[in-house]
């Protein structure tokens, strides 16, 4: 008995130890699969530090941002001290040098009206501290392409600044410049799309706001009770439509005032005008740029069934498709030449009509479209001379770029 219990712990160690050295290998062997060379772990390091910093830049240079990129990039430089400066002064420091700032801020405008870098010394950093362990620093413009420097980083040195630092803080002046320019180019699509509503409402309200008075005035006498209710309605759509907030809104929000419009459009065509809506309660929710969806009905109204003789029918359906909403505004209008439309929205058309086309609200809408969702979601118009015409586009459900705030 006595052997045969020894033989049965002697095989239990066996196999805690094989289990063990399993456990061990399949650890190695994860480990392996990780960042595990130096090499990499460094690379590791500056793109998750650069990216830390490149994010408060992005959101455009002042005091709080200044302050968060300095702490992120000071390490990366291996510097003593790091700070920003723009014109109005310094913006922020990381580390030691907050006793030479105006040293520092004058070298700093210094290389704002030259726009080179610089070297500074010992002898350019007088201090009467003696345990100070500034003895250097490298002043670096933040140049863009198209225009002066933004403002100089500025690395701090115990020393004489070496040939590496000095380089090492060029090229994070070339990078933190680029960062600035994203800035720059997001701000100037913002600016942009604002002004594109602009243009839009310019385009389209004048015509509207005739049309409409005059079908109001029409029932004034005939019918008080229609005219106030029209008033009413019209009230209601110029409200939204000039609002002065948020550059997006939801799909619900549009559709309620494009029925706005349309109680308005029908008071002028009467039974002429037929509508039918398709839309799938889930997509309500959905953002989408201010003013997308109603110069598509107001386009197929005006230019596709006020020209047709007879009864015209637009049709609105928004339904779910998976991580997208797809949306078609269709009307069985008069149409037009695909080639006429071609050239219109590609700004080579001339203006036949003499009222801004229809294509001056499609290129708009587009236009609004690929600058907040991509390229790959902007209209797709069909069309013919007599056959109608069907637009069509693809909104994301979730799109970092349609803030919920701005809604």
């Amino acid at each position: 008995m006595g052997g045969a219990n020894l033989s049965a712990v002697l095989a239990v160690v066996a196999l805690v130890t094989a289990l063990a050295a399993a456990v061990h290998a399949v650890v190695r062997l994860r480990a392996r699969r990780g960042i595990a060379t130096p090499t990499q772990r460094a690379t590791y390091a500056v793109l998750h530090t650069a990216g830390l910093a490149a994010e408060p830049l992005r959101a455009g240079l002042n005091q709080a941002t200044a302050a968060k990129a300095v702490r992120h990039l000071r390490p990366l430089l291996g510097a003593i001290g790091l700070a920003l400066i723009n014109r109005d002064g310094l913006l922020a420091l990381d580390g030691h040098g907050q006793h030479h700032e105006q040293q520092l801020v004058a070298a700093g405008k210094r290389a704002l009206d030259s726009g080179r870098s610089t070297v500074l010394g010992q002898a350019e950093l007088p201090c009467d501290q003696v345990d100070c362990p500034v003895r250097g620093a490298v002043v670096a413009p933040l140049t863009t392409p198209d225009g002066p420097p933004l403002a100089v980083l500025v690395a701090i040195a115990e020393g004489h600044p070496a040939p590496g630092l000095v380089q090492a803080t060029l090229e994070t002046g070339r990078w933190a410049a680029a960062q600035l320019a994203l800035h720059e180019l997001d701000s100037s699509r913002e600016r942009l799309a604002r002004a594109e509503i602009r243009a839009l409402r310019a385009q389209i309200s004048p015509h509207f706001i005739y049309n409409t008075l005059t079908a109001i005035a029409s029932f004034v006498r005939t019918d008080p009770e229609r005219a106030r209710e029209l008033i009413l309605e019209f009230a209601d759509f110029t409200r939204y439509s000039f609002r002065a907030h948020g550059e997006f809104t939801t799909l619900a929000e549009e559709l309620r005032s494009i029925d706005r419009y349309l109680t308005i459009e029908r008071a002028r065509f009467g039974e002429r005008l037929q509508v039918r809506l398709q839309i799938a309660p889930e997509v309500l929710p959905v953002g989408l740029p201010f003013l997308c969806l109603q110069p598509l009905v107001e386009n197929a109204v005006r230019h596709g069934l006020s020209r047709k003789p007879g009864v015209g029918m637009v049709s609105i359906e928004a339904r779910d498709a998976g991580a997208e909403c797809h949306i078609t505004v269709e009307d069985d209008g008069v149409g037009m030449d695909p080639e006429v439309l071609s050239r219109g929205l590609s700004g080579d058309g001339a203006d036949d009509a003499g009222d801004g086309g229809p294509h001056v609200g499609l290129t708009n809408v587009d236009e609004r479209l690929r600058s907040v969702f991509g390229d790959q979601f902007g209209l797709v118009v069909e069309t013919g001379i007599g056959a109608g015409t069907k637009v069509s586009m693809r909104v994301p459900k979730f799109h970092p770029n349609v803030r919920a705030g701005a809604i």
